[in-house]
């Protein structure tokens, strides 16, 4: 089970990395139609439909495929300073209190996500761009996402119980 774990996490990490990969290149090639157009005038003027609805998507998506990778990672902003400093067994129980109540909240987070997806498949809703996109597609990362990092935060925290103290302040460390 560990290694399929952090499979996934590597794999939704890995999704992240291309989202950005694709803002990356959608806004290049965007910048490149619009020098086209300045120096070889308006009949060389292309735009890319709905672009920015596109790369909204993708940060979109980058954002929420992150989420778990980054947690076991140890990438998420903690307060280091103040952590590092209480003792062992405090320092075990404030995370593997804070690994409960960040899974708690993903888990809500993935419930009300998920509504939000259902009701956009019932109604058939899509963007108002150019190009009209079913707001469920982008919306599956963002619910993926949510339940990825809530199964990360119950995954540290059982981590953490069955290590006997903190792991997360060790996990930033390396």
């Amino acid at each position: 089970m560990r290694r399929f774990l952090d499979r996934l996490y590597m794999l939704s990490g890995g999704l992240a990395a291309l989202a950005i990969l694709g803002i990356c290149l959608l806004i290049a090639a965007q910048i490149t139609f619009n020098v086209i157009a300045r120096i070889g005038g308006a009949g060389l003027s292309y735009t890319i439909p709905s672009y920015a609805d596109f790369a909204g998507y993708m940060l979109s998506t980058a954002t929420f495929m992150a989420l778990a990778y980054t947690l076991r990672a140890g990438g998420h902003i903690r307060v280091g300073l103040v952590v590092q400093r209480l003792p062992r067994r405090v320092r075990w129980g404030a995370e593997v209190g804070s690994l409960a109540v960040g899974a708690l909240f993903a888990t809500t987070a993935t419930y009300y996500a998920g509504l939000l997806m259902a009701e956009s498949w019932h109604y058939g809703d899509k963007s108002t761009g150019i190009v009209a996109i079913p707001t469920w597609m982008p919306q599956v990362f963002m619910v993926a996402g949510l339940a990825l990092l809530a199964v990360a935060f119950v995954d540290t925290m059982i981590e953490s119980l069955r290590a006997g103290g903190p792991i997360l302040t060790d996990m930033g460390a390396e």
